[in-house]
């Protein structure tokens, strides 16, 4: 069985649950239809437990193991006691009320992943954020909100970005258009700060800023804002996250993958270097 990391929430016990089924089923050469009729399910059931998109009942996971061969009593109890763990709510769950079933998911896929690539347009990317620059992100998009809704959507940001301090939390790579760092969002003390925040947060080895600067022009990513995220298991694949204005997509087809990858590697190699990112925030918290 595949190591179970310290500190993993459900979206990553899920992906590694369906990650090992897959083995044992491949292993035994059984086909994912085949598998399919034995839970009363279909061969599309079968690609999200392995893929960890759904939860998990423990009934069809037993029948899985007895089909597989799966006999120690040992393994299938470590099996069922993770199957257990998979299905429990994670921490967002106390926010389910404001968020969208669409976002929920890249909320677990963030918190499960081993790299985060992101491309931002026209905000500074959620994960790096001050509280008032998330406030007043948070207003801009939502007018009629409440003031008590307004500050639970703060504290789910700032949650969220607890990902980063985790140890065996993910890498973070940022790419951020000029657009995003000179559009004054909250007035110009807020931007500042927000700035200055992103010079402190490139001191932390996991953490990596670029940015696509006015000057370069025309690039490979004019379509617009994504993110890319790979995990610990190199089996699973690797997901782009592309969010719509009420919706969002999730591709982990390979050439669709392949497509933002190269995007993404165009994108870093014409953007500053860490050091010229310092250089031009400071520039830009002169000028603003």
């Amino acid at each position: 069985m595949t190591q179970i990391q310290s500190g993993s929430g459900p979206t990553a016990l899920r992906m590694l649950l369906g990650s090992q089924l897959r083995r044992l089923r491949e292993d035994k050469g059984i086909t994912r239809e085949e598998a399919g009729h034995l839970i009363r399910g279909s061969e599309s059931k079968i690609s999200r437990m392995e893929l960890g998109r759904v939860s998990f009942k423990e009934r069809d996971v037993a029948d899985l193991l007895t089909f597989y061969g799966v006999v120690d009593e040992e393994a299938r109890a470590a099996i069922m006691e993770l199957v257990k763990k998979a299905n429990q709510p994670g921490w967002w769950h106390r926010f389910n009320d404001l968020l969208p079933s669409w976002f929920q998911a890249y909320v677990g896929l963030e918190e499960a992943a081993a790299r985060i690539r992101t491309y931002e347009v026209q905000f500074i990317p959620g994960l790096l954020q001050t509280r008032e620059y998330a406030r007043a992100v948070i207003t801009a998009g939502s007018a009629s909100i409440t003031a008590e809704e307004v500050a639970r959507r703060i504290d789910l940001r700032m949650e969220r970005q607890r990902v980063l301090d985790r140890e065996g939390g993910p890498i973070f790579w940022a790419v951020i258009d000029e657009a995003a760092l000179r559009r004054p969002i909250g007035g110009v003390d807020v931007m500042r700060a927000q700035l200055q925040h992103l010079i402190e947060l490139m001191e932390r080895p996991n953490i990596t800023i670029q940015v696509m600067p006015f000057s370069f022009g025309g690039h490979s990513a004019e379509g617009g804002a994504f993110s890319i995220l790979r995990f610990h298991d190199r089996e699973l694949p690797d997901i782009v996250y592309v969010e719509q204005l009420a919706s969002a997509l999730y591709l982990d087809k390979r050439e669709e993958v392949d497509r933002y990858s190269e995007v993404m590697e165009r994108l870093c190699a014409v953007s500053t270097t860490p050091e010229e990112t310092v250089s031009i925030l400071q520039k830009i918290i002169k000028e603003i």
